[in-house]
C-alpha cells in the first residue's frame, strides 16, 4: 500500500473534509460539488485539485475505479430530528447515490459523515439497511457520533461519522481518541477581535472562557447570516457574542469596551476548524453557509488518518474476535 493515498470526494462543499484529508496523507483524485460558490473556493484554494462541479448523481463510479478512498457529507435534510423522516425515495437524500458509487469505483475505505441524529432510533431501520448494503459489497461497518470539541476544535459540534473497510484492513482500524480540551472562544479569537484595535478585547476574551455552539449554515428564512437559532444566539451571547447577524469586520477602537461584538466569517471559519489560510469565495452570506455547513478539518484529519493507518497496516491488532471496526446497527 502507498504511503499517498487516492481520495474522492463527494458532495465536497468548501472542503471541510477534503482539506482534513489531504493533511491525513491523502491525494484527491476529485473532489465533486454542486454549488457553484463552493467549487470556486475550492479552485481558489487547491488550483491543482479536479474540482467537478456537477450532481453526484451524474457521477460514475467506474472513473474513478481503485481509489484508496470514497469521503463525503451527503446532504442532512432526510434525517433531521425536527423533521419528518424521509423514505429511501426522497430525492434530498444522496445516501442511494454514494453507495452506488461505492459499488462502482470500489475503493478500500469509505468515510461519510451526517447530522447526529441519524444516529438516533428514529434511524435504525435505514441505519442497518446502509450497512447491510456496504456489507454486501464486502465492508466490515461502524460508526459513532464524534464530537468536534474532542479534536481540538472550539466549539459543540457532534457529528455522526461511518467509516467502512474492505478486508484485512478493517482488523487494523481504531476510532480516533479525544485530543484533550479545546481552547475556549476567546483564546481562539483574541488576536482577531483585537486586530483593529478594540480596547475590550482582552475583557471579552476573559468572557467568552467557554466552547461555543454548533455553528448552522445561515439561516435563509432571514436572509443573511446568522449564528443559529434562538438557543444558540443565547449560548453566543453568553460568551459576549451577538449573533443574529456577521460583521464585515472586527470590532475597532471606536466599538464601546462593554459591547457585543459580532463574528467575521473568518472568525467563524476559526470556530469552525479551518486555517487562516483557507480563503472563502463569495460574498459574506454565501461563505458563511459553507463555513457553517462544513465538516471541521480537525475532525476529518483524525478519521482520515486512522483510515490510513489502518490501510498502510500501521496497526496491529492481535485478537480472534471481529476486529475494533464492527458491524453494527
Amino acid at each position: 500500500m502507498p504511503t499517498i493515498l487516492t481520495a474522492l470526494e463527494i458532495c465536497a462543499g468548501a472542503g471541510g473534509q477534503a482539506l482534513g484529508i489531504e493533511t491525513a496523507g491523502f491525494h484527491h483524485t476529485a473532489a465533486c460539488e454542486i454549488e457553484p460558490a463552493a467549487c470556486d473556493t475550492l479552485r481558489l484554494n487547491r488550483p491543482q485539485w479536479n474540482v467537478v462541479q456537477r450532481d453526484i448523481r451524474e457521477l460514475h463510479g467506474k472513473d474513478y475505479r481503485g481509489i484508496d478512498l470514497l469521503a463525503g457529507g451527503v446532504p442532512c435534510p432526510p434525517f433531521s430530528i425536527a423533521g419528518k423522516q424521509r423514505g429511501p425515495d426522497d430525492e434530498r437524500d444522496l445516501f442511494p447515490t454514494a453507495l452506488r458509487l461505492v459499488r462502482e469505483s470500489k475503493p478500500a475505505a469509505v468515510l461519510l459523515e451526517n447530522v447526529p441524529g441519524f444516529a438516533t432510533a428514529k434511524f435504525s431501520d435505514y441505519r442497518a439497511a446502509l450497512i447491510a448494503d456496504l456489507a454486501r459489497s464486502g465492508y466490515t461497518v461502524a460508526w459513532q457520533v464524534l464530537n468536534a470539541c474532542n479534536f481540538g476544535v472550539p466549539q459543540l459540534r457532534p457529528r455522526f461519522v461511518l467509516v467502512a473497510i474492505r478486508g484485512n484492513a478493517a482488523r487494523r482500524f481504531l476510532w480516533p481518541q479525544p485530543a484533550g480540551s479545546p481552547p475556549a472562544v476567546g483564546d481562539t479569537l483574541y488576536d482577531l477581535m483585537a486586530s483593529r484595535g478594540w480596547h475590550g478585547a482582552s475583557a471579552w476574551a476573559a468572557r467568552a472562557n467557554a466552547i461555543a455552539p454548533t455553528l448552522v449554515g445561515g439561516s435563509k428564512r432571514h436572509g443573511g447570516p446568522d449564528l443559529g437559532p434562538t438557543r444558540a444566539r443565547l449560548a453566543w451571547r453568553e460568551l459576549g457574542v451577538e449573533a443574529r447577524s456577521l460583521a464585515d469586520a472586527p470590532p475597532d477602537s471606536a466599538f464601546t469596551i462593554e459591547g457585543l461584538p459580532r463574528l467575521t466569517t473568518r472568525m467563524a471559519a476559526r470556530v469552525q476548524g479551518f486555517p487562516d489560510s483557507w480563503t472563502f469565495s463569495g460574498k459574506k452570506t454565501a461563505a458563511y453557509r459553507q463555513i457553517g455547513n462544513a465538516f471541521p478539518p480537525p475532525v476529518a484529519h483524525a478519521v482520515a488518518s486512522a483510515i490510513r493507518l489502518a490501510l498502510n497496516g500501521a496497526t496491529t491488532i492481535a485478537h480472534d474476535g471481529p476486529g475494533p471496526l464492527a458491524r453494527f446497527a
